[in-house]
């Protein structure tokens, strides 16, 4: 029976100390360094860029455990900026983004699953919510970098990319056929807390 007890302490503080070993950031929004960006073909003759400027989140990383990482991020879809006052007003109305009834999109990760190459890169699951509609989505992340920052803290870095069909999302406005998927890229830069 003792045997067993102290087995159980032992598991138990592995356990403890792994879990305690994630750290947890907070997305450096207020210093902007994170941006969401995306961009989508515009009639098939060019390249339309655009970002949304106010979003929230956070994320977990443990180096030791990557596959335990999350994220979660809040977008306020009012903050659509392609640099053209009348195409935002558009953006933000009932052909795409139904600000006025869906005023913010949410991404809610579910699992990470790192590369095999262990160079810090992988793919993030989650659930993505926009236009009022959820769907499974998977990031490509690729890890950027840490280290401490010049104001005494200690910041982490990743990239992801997801191509996203806009009729899943219940966008179906006609943006000429090589406009069905717009790319969404996020880079952020987390504080550690």
């Amino acid at each position: 029976m003792k045997k067993t007890l102290i087995a159980a302490a032992i598991a138990g503080s592995t356990l403890f100390t792994s879990a305690a070993m994630a750290e947890d950031y907070k997305i450096d929004t207020e210093g902007q360094h994170a941006f969401i960006e995306f961009k989508i073909s515009h009639l098939g003759y060019s390249w339309l860029y655009g970002r949304f400027n106010d979003f929230e989140g956070s994320f977990s990383y443990d180096e030791n455990a990557p596959e335990n990482a999350s994220v979660n991020v809040t977008i306020d879809t009012s903050s659509v900026d392609t640099n053209h006052a009348e195409r935002d007003k558009h953006l933000r109305g009932d052909d795409f983004l139904s600000v006025s009834d869906h005023p913010t999109a949410t991404f809610k990760s579910t699992k990470y699953v790192p590369d095999d190459d262990d160079k810090g890169e992988g793919t993030m699951y989650g659930e993505f919510t926009l236009n009022g509609v959820t769907k499974e989505i998977a990031i490509e992340v690729e890890h950027v970098g840490a280290g401490k920052d010049p104001w005494g803290g200690f910041r982490r870095g990743f990239e992801g990319e997801v191509d996203l069909t806009l009729a899943d999302y219940g966008i179906d406005y006609n943006l000429g056929p090589t406009a069905k998927e717009v790319e969404l890229t996020l880079s952020i830069e987390g504080i550690r807390q």
